[in-house]
């Protein structure tokens, strides 16, 4: 009782917002970047967070900051109490008001990108007036926003038991790596070999991502490493462009380019990653009511599924 009530007494809204923006980016550059912060300052904040809490965080090493089981049990919590804040600053200024036709849904952004579009589009042909707002995370984040109440159904991947808790997972496709170009990419002119590859622009997920995670043990397996050029991103969108009108090649899970694949728009390299793939599929709360809209978009996920 004596060091939980110490951890209360100092602990600030700092802390959290700190954990939280390296859970999200992956890495303490990119998040002190996003607090308008040094390094630095945002080490020491973190260092005096895992003095706080006795325990490890995150495991920091050459895959960037990754959260330890402690850490993703913890994020749960973090997000919780910042949620409450936001919500506590919106009532002071207007009337918060509960919607049966809002829909919020956190999805891994490659997923995002190859099953919400056309699932949200054929939605809104059925029912105009329903709201929906889509965050783009990484898995813990999800996880965290769905159990804090922040988020309604979330599309992603399953993990560790204990952070499953609370919670339903509904398995919708395995995911497998791709290494993907346009059309006229000057590669498939020729016989494709990893290191030919790796002699362009690549695009590939960044570390702390399983998807990087599966690029790292590609190359690993023969051999290679990423060239030092290469563009590290989330962001599906921009490694679309980038993929589709320049000689890059995209290292991405399979779901976000099954449409372009199927229309031609993007050409699969022959270059088989090993393993079945990554599970992906909807996961909800266990003890929520998810509003009727949340339903009839789960049923639209389903009716996209092949098989």
């Amino acid at each position: 009782m004596e060091k939980n009530g110490l951890f209360s007494q100092r602990i600030r809204l700092r802390h959290l917002h700190t954990f939280v923006a390296v859970a999200q980016q992956g890495t303490l550059g990119r998040a002190a970047e996003t607090l308008n912060l040094s390094q630095p300052a945002l080490s020491k904040t973190l260092n005096e967070l895992e003095q706080l809490t006795g325990k490890r965080l995150f495991e920091r090493g050459r895959m960037g900051a990754q959260l330890t089981l402690v850490g993703e049990q913890f994020l749960t919590h973090a997000v919780r109490v910042l949620d409450a804040v936001n919500i506590a600053g919106q009532s002071l200024s207007h009337k918060t008001e509960l919607k049966n036709d809002l829909i919020r849904i956190g999805a891994l952004p490659t997923a995002a990108l190859g099953i919400l579009p056309a699932v949200i589009g054929q939605l809104h042909k059925q029912q105009p007036d329903i709201t929906i707002q889509v965050a783009t995370a990484n898995n813990p984040m999800i996880l965290a926003g769905l159990k804090s109440g922040e988020l309604d159904l979330g599309i992603g991947r399953m993990s560790d038991p204990d952070l499953m808790s609370g919670l339903s997972y509904e398995l919708l496709f395995l995911e497998s790596l791709k290494l993907v170009v346009r059309p006229r990419h000057p590669l498939l002119q020729t016989t494709v070999t990893l290191s030919k590859v790796l002699e362009w622009p690549v695009v590939v997920l960044p570390e702390g991502t399983v998807p990087r995670q599966n690029t790292e043990d590609l190359l690993a397996s023969q051999n290679c490493t990423l060239p030092s050029g290469c563009l590290e991103t989330l962001s599906a969108s921009l490694s679309r462009q980038l993929t589709v009108e320049y000689d890059y090649v995209w290292f991405v899970p399979s779901g976000a380019v099954k449409d372009d694949l199927r229309l031609g728009s993007l050409v699969a390299l022959p270059i088989a990653p090993p393993g079945i793939g990554d599970p992906i599929g909807i996961i909800t709360r266990v003890d929520s009511h998810l509003p009727p809209a949340a339903h009839s978009l789960i049923a639209a996920i389903r009716k996209t599924m092949p098989g």
